[in-house]
């Protein structure tokens, strides 16, 4: 056997490793639903979910790599009642209350904070950007010459976004995932501005250091050949990402199954809302889910929390988390003497879609403390999964 049907073959093991959970799960649906009723499903919930319809005033800018980065800006409103008119909106001259920035996660977009965006439509100034190669963002241009993606680099890209879209004025600063490890490397590059403009930070379902040694839920054993191996798999997939690309969709209800083992923890999510997971997630190429799979093992940044230790902040995790357990959140929490620590049992990774009620109403309490009193009464009257606020 040649050595690389050798490599190729341990690729395989390790590959089968990771989606045996999922396939389980998916088995019996195979045998008894048809695949053309299946496809017709997901038609569908794509048809009758709105989420991710929502949209703002749109603004890019160039990271220092010259990499063209997506944002959108939500202004405030506020009504106006002249003699003898109905009430009307007005937009607001200046902010007067701390922008809002959000910061998502690995293979997602600025869509996924679709609850959050919905609850808090109108009542603040916030600003949803897409990362590096992700979303609406354009594909990074140091990555096509050979630069590894690392957590510090996308730190530069949040304060290039920083500075177009809120060069003024406070900030609180939201992040899931890799979104709330951007804000770590913020906070390592430019502590000065976290100290001066940043008035409160949430850290959701993310984690500071130490994912090498995350298991995914797989048996300690088989996760030492699938580190060994999954990031070389990762590359050649990467390398041939149109073949890629054609196999996930013909076996689509397997990725569906595992985009669901991996983003929720319990058993009753609302399937429009596990489908749009699954839109979001498979909308990430391949090649763009090898270049940014490495740096995540190379991500520590715990000692650089102690610039966000005297601010209003927030830590959520999931209970049911296989991709940043929940001790992620408490070691995150530990750092930080003035979090409000919330653990959601059987949550898992996708906290902000699985549980926006629960998330909504934490990220009000941080608005209140961190000086948005008014948003935080708006944010709690639209705090429910059911709010979807007109585009």
């Amino acid at each position: 056997m040649s050595e690389n049907w050798r490599k190729a073959g341990w690729a395989g093991a390790a590959i089968g490793v990771l989606a045996a959970g999922a396939a389980a799960g998916v088995a019996v649906e195979r045998v008894t639903v048809g695949r053309g009723i299946r496809k017709k499903a997901r038609l569908a919930l794509d048809a009758a979910g709105p989420y991710g319809s929502l949209r703002g005033t749109p603004g890019t800018v160039r990271a220092d790599d010259g990499t063209e980065l997506y944002y959108e800006v939500d202004e405030p409103e506020r009504p106006l009642v002249a003699p003898g008119k109905r009430p009307r909106l007005r937009r607001a001259p200046e902010p007067v209350v701390p922008t809002v920035v959000f910061c998502h996660g690995y293979c997602l977009s600025q869509d996924s904070w679709h609850f959050q965006r919905a609850a808090l439509r109108g009542a603040v100034r916030a600003v949803y950007w897409d990362q590096r190669s992700h979303g609406r963002s354009g594909r990074g241009l140091a990555q096509a010459d050979g630069e590894p993606v690392t957590i510090e680099r996308l730190g530069r890209d949040l304060k290039a976004v920083l500075d177009a879209a809120a060069p003024e004025g406070p900030l609180i600063l939201v992040g899931h995932s890799m979104g709330g490890m951007t804000i770590m490397a913020l906070g390592a590059i430019d502590p000065a501005l976290v100290r001066d403009r940043v008035a409160g930070a949430a850290f959701i379902g993310t984690s500071s250091g130490r994912l090498g040694e995350v298991t995914y839920g797989l048996p300690a054993a088989g996760m030492g050949l699938v580190r060994r191996v999954l990031p070389g798999v990762l590359r050649a997939l990467g390398s041939e990402a149109e073949l890629v690309e054609r196999g996930r969709r013909a076996t689509a209800d397997l990725f569906a199954g595992m985009v669901k083992r991996y983003s929720f923890g319990s058993r009753d999510v609302d399937p429009g809302v596990a489908r749009f997971a699954e839109r979001l997630i498979e909308a990430t190429p391949i090649d763009v889910v090898a270049e940014f799979y490495p740096a995540f093992e190379q991500h520590d940044k715990t000692a650089e929390l102690a610039v966000f230790a005297q601010l209003p902040t927030l830590v959520v995790a999931g209970g049911r988390d296989l991709i940043t357990p929940a001790a992620h959140g408490v070691t995150i929490a530990e750092q930080l003497p003035d979090a409000d620590l919330l653990v959601l049992p059987d949550a898992g990774h996708l906290l902000m879609l699985e549980r926006p009620e629960e998330v909504n109403g934490r990220l009000a309490d941080l608005l209140g403390r961190a000086g948005a009193g008014a948003a935080a009464a708006t944010v709690g009257r639209y705090g429910s999964s059911t709010a979807h606020p007109a585009p």
